[in-house]
């Protein structure tokens, strides 16, 4: 352990960092994201917590002689607006646990870990 921090120095850092990645994740709750799949015709909405909020789907992407196609739009556009909403919350995540590392100890080094 480095000179000049001690176990309940540490103790209090990771304390304070749980408390602030707690508040980032119910934060991220209320934050939304939208995907588009077919040109707008299917459009997928998606919150911070990685949980479908809303689809719409424009009248015009209803065929029922290609279901399959619709079906397919759906899947892409939850795909897409799921990884914008992992993106967000990776980003504001991983923000708030660099700022309250010490300097020079960085989030490569723990290898897995999916802020």
């Amino acid at each position: 352990m480095p000179d000049g921090v001690n176990m309940a120095d540490m103790f209090g850092m990771v304390m304070e960092m749980q408390k602030k990645m707690k508040e980032a994740q119910e934060n991220l709750a209320s934050k939304t994201v939208t995907a588009e799949s077919g040109g707008g015709m299917v459009k997928v909405t998606a919150n911070g917590a990685r949980r479908i909020t809303n689809i719409r789907i424009e009248p015009s992407a209803v065929d029922p002689e290609d279901v399959e196609l619709l079906e397919d739009l759906v899947v892409a556009g939850i795909n897409k607006a799921l990884d914008e909403a992992e993106e967000m919350a990776n980003k504001e995540m991983g923000g708030i646990a660099g700022a309250m590392l010490p300097p020079g100890m960085g989030l490569s080094g723990l290898g897995g870990l999916n802020l």
